[in-house]
């Protein structure tokens, strides 16, 4: 059969000539021949099907009656598999069996839960029998069985570690122990107050070893001491003995004013620390030998009668007692010898060894830690001995340069005013005047305060102290000099804010004293720099500070100019801008306003030529004298109608005004030259309205073809005058006419 269904190949049934040439389509007669071959094949086929199967009959039978037999087998458990279902529908069977499942496991849980509450129950039976035989042993003195007690019941009720799921009766108990322990270090503490106290009458530390307490006798210091140390309140029971020994015993040891000494009596049930004047009256805590000492006889008396040699305990009371006791001897001793001069600083040094001696000795008692560095507070201060004396001197200087600031005055000496100024004429007193200095970069001299001179002497003598100490000291020395320089800014301006709203000498006095500070700082450079430490020569900066004193100088100066400036404004505003000063009442008013401005500006020649320097000096009041003369010029020339009196009346206040301020132009004058020598060309280039308002006195009687003369040569536009001032001026003086007409005309074209 199997041959029967393998491929048929076409090919075969083909001849051999009619398969020469693949790619060929077949012809009619070869597609004919195909048919009728493969109808052949096809027959023969079915032919040996047939045979077969009725040749293989009775096999085919037998497998079709296996399958009917299967196939009813398999109807018949059909229906058994439906009839149980069936079976069980009516009958629930699983539900009972799920019941019995829960209830077995409900009643086992019920009874786990009762065995637990059993232990609970027995549990706190426990727990409260042991609270109540720890109430029993203390009332009975037993401390240490109470102690440990304590101490277990703390960690069965896990105090500190509550559990909100717990059971309510385990707050009650907790709050049981809360009060037991309480109580407990409350007789605990009772006890120690009893054993350790002093005596103020006999000045001695009385420590009693057996202890009676409310019918409790017999008991032992060092039981009580073991029961707080087990729970955990030595600490607190040692807090109040560590008060007193520093209140009582140390602090007045370290800071009487004559040394004491430590007697110390031991007995069977007491011991005594009595507290004595020293035998020699007249010995010192020099080099702190016999203070440690002291103290460290005082140490071993602890450790002895209340800690009983044991290191925990005197640890404990180190902790209590060292931070304050190290810190009394560092206030009252150490940084009381602390050397005030650098050439002392060597003989500090037998201090450092005395001090780490006596820590040393501290910690072979385990009062200090020995791995811990910040017990070593008295070797860490000793040996930053060169830091401490660098603050030290530090504060010094400074609390001297701010008291040295505050206390002067700032006054003028009397030789240095106007009436007594000779010191500008005469060269000896300026030399020996202690009042003026020498400005390095200018090459001239000026009046300072006595405040001034003394900081730079103080910040020179702090400087040269730099170049001679170590370059930790001479940081501290560098930076001191520096914040003493910046107090005169910080303090000088507030104090005499009120006379620098004036005008007055002592402002000028401050901008002398802020020049001076500013050409000092420039010096430092170049005097010290070079003897700094090496280290530090490139940190060390002065150049930042001379500007700001620079700056503050010219401040105070612009402040006093623009005050003089405001003052002479207010003068020249009561003159109502010189109107018809042909009228006595007009030319009265416009007079006193010019005295008035004479008499600022004579006041301010009084306050300021003694005191400024020549070119500052020329400066200031040239900028004072353009404002005023350029003011009056300004209003003459906008008045519209001038009358021909009034026009000689004007001229005559210029004139006045120009008069009674020679001596002030004679000042102006440079070096010894007088107001006769100095050009008044020169004083003209210093004040341009000088000019301005000296031709305006001349315009003011002039016919009207000089005036126009004048501009057509440029004269009177070299003088600063505009040419709408000068045809304003021609209007307001001379009355509309041909020849009026024709000068305006020239003055146009002549600006063409």
């Amino acid at each position: 059969m199997e041959s029967l269904f393998g491929s048929i190949n076409v090919r075969d049934l083909l001849s051999a000539q009619d398969l020469s040439d693949p790619n060929s389509p077949l012809s009619a007669p070869d597609l004919r021949l195909l048919i009728q071959r493969l109808e052949s094949q096809s027959f023969q086929i079915r032919s040996q099907v047939q045979s077969y199967l009725v040749s293989h009959h009775e096999d085919f039978a037998r497998l079709f009656s296996l399958c009917n037999d299967t196939v009813s087998q398999t109807r018949e458990v059909s229906d058994d598999v439906s009839a149980i279902l069936g079976l069980l529908s009516d009958h629930p069977i699983d539900a009972e069996v799920r019941e019995i499942v829960s209830e077995t496991k409900s009643k086992k849980e019920e009874l786990k839960m009762k065995k637990e509450l059993l232990g609970l129950v027995g549990t706190v039976v426990a727990l409260n029998q042991r609270l109540e035989s720890v109430m029993e042993a203390l009332k009975s003195g037993r401390f240490e069985f109470a102690a440990q007690g304590l101490k277990e019941l703390k960690v069965a009720l896990r105090i500190g570690d509550e559990d909100d799921r717990e059971p309510l009766v385990y707050g009650l108990l907790r709050k049981e122990w809360s009060q037991c322990f309480e109580e407990i270090q409350e007789v605990l503490v009772n006890f120690m107050e009893k054993a350790v106290r002093f005596d103020g009458d006999l000045n001695q530390v009385e420590i009693k070893y057996h202890l009676e307490v409310e019918n409790v006798n017999g008991i032992q210091l060092q039981t009580v001491l073991e029961a707080m140390d087990v729970v955990g309140i030595l600490e607190y029971g040692l807090a109040k003995v560590a008060d007193l020994m520093i209140k009582y015993v140390i602090t007045p040891f370290v800071n009487h004013g004559r040394p004491l000494s430590f007697l110390e009596e031991l007995h069977q049930e007491l011991a005594l620390l009595k507290i004595v004047p020293s035998p020699d009256s007249k010995f010192e805590y020099l080099d702190g030998e016999f203070l440690y000492s002291g103290i460290l006889l005082f140490i071993k008396f602890i450790y002895r009668s209340i800690c009983f040699q044991k290191s925990s305990w005197m640890r404990c009371f180190g902790r209590l007692t060292w931070p304050r006791i190290s810190e009394l001897i560092i206030s009252s001793f150490l940084s009381k010898v602390v050397p005030t001069d650098a050439s002392k600083l060597p003989d500090f040094q037998k201090i450092i060894a005395c001090t780490s001696k006596f820590e040393m000795a501290l910690k072979e008692l385990m009062y200090i830690s020995e791995s811990d560095d910040k017990d070593n507070r008295l070797s860490n201060f000793a040996e930053n001995v060169e830091v401490h004396f660098a603050f030290k001197k530090k504060t010094e200087i400074l609390a001297n340069a701010r008291n040295l600031l505050l206390e002067c005055d700032f006054s003028i000496p009397q030789e240095y005013t106007r009436d007594g100024s000779v010191w500008k004429s005469d060269e000896t007193s300026a030399q020996s005047s202690s009042h003026v200095v020498d400005l390095l970069f200018l090459s001239q001299r000026c009046l300072v305060s006595k405040a001034a001179k003394q900081l730079m002497e103080l910040v020179h003598q702090t400087l040269q102290d730099v170049c001679l100490s170590s370059t930790r000291v001479a940081f501290e020395f560098y930076h001191t000099a520096r914040d003493a320089v910046l107090l005169y800014e910080v303090v000088v301006p507030v104090k005499l804010e009120r006379q620098l709203n004036g005008i007055n000498q002592v402002a000028i006095l401050l901008h002398n004293d802020c020049l001076y500070l500013s050409q000092e700082i420039l010096g430092f450079a170049f005097e010290y720099r070079t003897d700094f430490p090496s280290s530090m020569k490139e940190h060390a900066v002065f150049v930042d500070l001379a500007p700001r004193f620079q700056l503050l100088a010219e401040e105070i100066l612009q402040r006093q100019v623009h005050l003089v400036i405001y003052n002479l404004k207010e003068a020249i505003d009561g003159a109502d801008g010189f109107q018809n000063t042909h009228q006595m009442k007009q030319f009265e008013s416009a007079k006193f306003s010019i005295d008035q401005v004479v008499f600022i500006l004579e006041k301010v020649h009084i306050i300021w030529e003694p005191l400024l320097l020549p070119s500052t000096y020329r400066r200031s009041m040239c900028t004072v004298l353009e404002s005023v003369f350029s003011r009056i010029a300004r209003d003459i020339l906008l008045l519209d109608d001038i009358a021909a009196e009034e026009t000689l009346q004007l001229q005559r206040l210029i004139y006045l005004m120009l008069e009674n301020l020679s001596s002030l132009f004679e000042s102006l004058a440079p070096g010894e030259q007088n107001l006769h020598e100095f050009p008044a060309e020169s004083l003209e280039d210093l004040i341009p309205s000088l000019h301005k308002i000296r031709k305006l006195s001349e315009l003011l009687d002039m016919p009207l073809k000089s005036i126009t003369a004048y501009w057509e040569n440029k004269e009177l536009l070299s003088c600063g005058f505009t040419i709408t001032e000068v045809e304003d001026f021609i209007k307001a003086i001379f009355t509309d006419s041909p020849l009026r007409k024709d000068c305006l005309w020239r003055i146009q074209n002549a600006s063409i």
